[in-house]
């Protein structure tokens, strides 16, 4: 009985020494593939132009503040609480657009980076196949602190993808 346990705790130390653990940062891919780089440039076009229009608004209400300073003295109590009101309207219409934005562009993003996502799979599991790793995680939110035996696929994960899908 004991020497079955003796046999059964070295296998277990011989498979648990076997054990390489690969690691690829989803995110340095994303950015540095070809097809990546090409969602970037879209999603920064869009983001600029969205900026933009925030802006050309947030302009309009400064211009309003200031013109209200002004006219402050010569305008009956009634008006000028008018010409708040539609300021602060204003304000809360610039927000509820830069809130729309801001899910525009999540949605954006996850719809460009989807299909890419989809075709990285396979990739990831050939490189970790072909680097002979046990299990692969992604680096950022991996659980593993240590590892005695890991690699970082990262690397290798985007010439692979670039080879097979040479993007735009």
């Amino acid at each position: 009985m004991k020497l079955s346990a003796i046999i059964v705790f070295f296998f277990a130390l011989q498979a648990q020494a076997a054990v390489t653990v690969g690691l690829v940062d989803v995110q340095k891919v994303l950015t540095s593939i070809k097809e990546g780089q090409s969602v970037m440039k879209t999603l920064q076009k869009s983001f600029d132009d969205k900026k933009t229009q925030l802006k050309k608004d947030e302009d309009k209400i400064k211009k309003a503040g200031e013109d209200l300073k002004k006219q402050s003295a010569v305008l009956s109590e009634q008006a000028r609480l008018t010409k708040e009101r539609e300021i602060q309207e204003q304000i809360l219409k610039v927000q509820g657009k830069a809130s729309e934005f801001q899910r525009d562009m999540q949605k954006m993003e996850n719809d460009l980076k989807r299909p890419i996502i989809d075709k990285l799979r396979p990739i990831i599991i050939e490189v970790s196949k072909a680097a002979g790793v046990t299990m692969t995680f992604e680096a950022s939110n991996a659980p593993i602190i240590y590892a005695e035996s890991e690699k970082n696929l990262t690397d290798e994960v985007v010439k692979a993808y670039d080879k097979k899908h040479p993007g735009k």
